[in-house]
């Protein structure tokens, strides 16, 4: 970088005294009486001869600070990326990881935190399902008297009043839906061959969210008091049963409200909906039909996928750091040039750094693991300090070797858990990259302050110049025009004056 500087002030101040030399010309030829003297230029050329050595320096000098600050922006983004990737390397959370797997369809298993690996047998004897209703049939646009529905479902209830506006089937349904203290229930209207019929969902899943519908005050009965039901939650989950106000209107339940029901390796299990979360520790289970009357096993093992997933991805988020660091600490013969950071030692340091963690292992003597064990080597030809991944290796280590992966990634002093450390260190407020950022950010405030002194100096000094050689100029053309006066009277070299020729 400082050779590119060095060529831009030599450029700068080359061009200010060829300025300064064109500039001079309009003096000489002032003095020679052929035309006025170009102030304005003039005073420009020896201001710029003045100050552009010094201004293309500081311009030079904020550039480099610039591009380094940027470059550092560059490292500081790979450093932290990597060191999101090693985070769960780090604290164990990856090498912990369980993948669920069933063997059948309808449990749609998935592994958490608590997770134990095992094997169970489970049976799904009824999923989790919502109770719904529909009454008898009745005029679409038939008014069915007027009164109060009070509508329950698993303890909750609300009021409607039904009216002239509203005691319509498509009435009683729009009223329910728009409650605010609406308990958990949806009505739609159903239009059958018979005729339309009030449709009720429960929200929620359970054997205990079952449907009640009371009817009071009812007046002008076209219907309306057959729209009573109770229902009765099932016997230990088991599907709810219900009873019309009406036997010659009655309802019919076309979905019971009822509990998932399932054994667990002989243990009976139940739950109020198909996300079954409590059944076995660090597991859940996602129920459909699909499981219904089939006995399938259950696997709970490490997920190697995901760890394989996430070393690989640590491995490739390093070769970006040494990717960035290479080019930064560049130099190209053809162009001559070097990059931002060349030869620069805070670079140095955390590329060593770095690279003698990845490089080395974890242990003492035979029991030493490295990522060589995992199929991860230093790339050979030509060596730039980035990794290479042999998956079919990195594979087999986790599913062969589980205990040296762990030793090679444990939270102590494991692989990611140096790296995290170090990472830290780089980028903490106050480390060398933040060291190295206010002293650029200190230069730069430095810089601008000059720059804004050479601003000032360069107006005075246009001032001064300016009315010096407006002065020049105007007593250049006073002798011109006394000179020509001089010429005209008494003659020059190639005419003879007035007086000579007595006119």
């Amino acid at each position: 970088m400082s050779t590119i500087n060095n060529t831009s002030v030599n450029q700068a101040t080359s061009n200010a005294r060829n300025q300064v030399q064109q500039a001079a010309q309009s003096i000489i030829s002032g003095s020679t009486g052929n035309s006025s003297m170009d102030v304005a230029s003039l005073v420009s050329a020896l201001v710029n001869a003045k100050t552009a050595g010094q201004s293309a320096a500081l311009q030079a000098r904020q550039t480099t600070d610039n591009t380094t600050l940027s470059a550092y922006g560059a490292l500081t983004s790979a450093l932290s990326a990597l060191q999101a990737a090693i985070k769960n390397l780090s604290d164990g959370t990856t090498l912990s990881t369980f993948a669920a797997t069933a063997s059948g369809k309808g449990l749609d298993p998935k592994a958490g935190v608590g997770a134990v690996p095992g094997s169970y047998a489970v049976e799904v004897k009824q999923i989790a399902t919502s109770q719904s209703l529909a009454s008898a049939a009745f005029g679409a646009t038939t008014p069915l008297g007027t009164g109060t529905l009070s509508i329950a479902v698993g303890g909750k209830s609300m009021d409607i009043a039904v009216d002239s506006k509203n005691n319509t089937l498509g009435g009683i349904a729009d009223a329910i839906n728009k409650a605010s203290n609406n308990p958990g229930v949806t009505a739609t209207i159903v239009t059958g061959t018979g005729g339309a019929h009030l449709v009720l969902r429960a929200a929620t899943t359970g054997a205990a969210n079952t449907i009640d519908v009371t009817t009071s005050n009812v007046q002008n009965d076209a219907g309306l008091a057959a729209l009573g039901v109770k229902s009765t939650p099932g016997a230990d989950g088991a599907a709810s049963t219900f009873v019309s106000s009406d036997s010659t209107k009655a309802w019919r339940q076309s979905e019971a409200a009822q509990d998932a029901l399932l054994t667990i390796g002989g243990i009976d299990a139940r739950s109020a909906t198909n996300a079954v979360t409590d059944a076995i520790s660090g597991v859940s289970l996602n129920l459909s039909r699909d499981a219904i009357g089939t006995t399938q096993t259950l696997t709970i093992a490490p997920d190697t996928t995901a760890q394989n997933t996430a070393i690989t991805n640590f491995a490739n988020l390093y070769n970006t750091v040494v990717t960035t660091v290479n080019k930064l600490s560049s130099y190209d013969k053809t162009s001559k040039t070097g990059g931002a950071l060349l030869g620069d030692s805070t670079l140095q340091t955390i590329k060593n750094s770095l690279a003698s963690i990845i490089g080395g292992g974890v242990g003492k003597g035979t029991s030493t693991v490295s990522l060589a064990h995992l199929g991860i080597t230093l790339k050979g030809d030509p060596a730039d300090g980035t990794l290479v991944i042999d998956s079919a290796k990195l594979s087999s280590a986790l599913s062969t070797a589980p205990a040296r992966v762990a030793q090679l990634f444990n939270t102590t002093d494991g692989l990611g858990a140096k790296l995290n450390r170090s990472i830290t260190e780089f980028t903490r407020t106050g480390g060398i990259i933040d060291a190295r950022n206010s002293a650029l950010n200190a230069d730069l405030k430095s810089v601008t302050a000059q720059q804004s002194k050479l601003a000032d100096y360069a107006t005075q000094l246009t001032k001064q110049y300016q009315s010096q050689f407006t002065a020049l100029n105007t007593l250049m053309a006073t002798m011109n025009n006394n000179s020509a006066y001089l010429t005209a009277l008494f003659g020059g070299s190639k005419s003879a004056g007035a007086l000579a020729t007595n006119k």
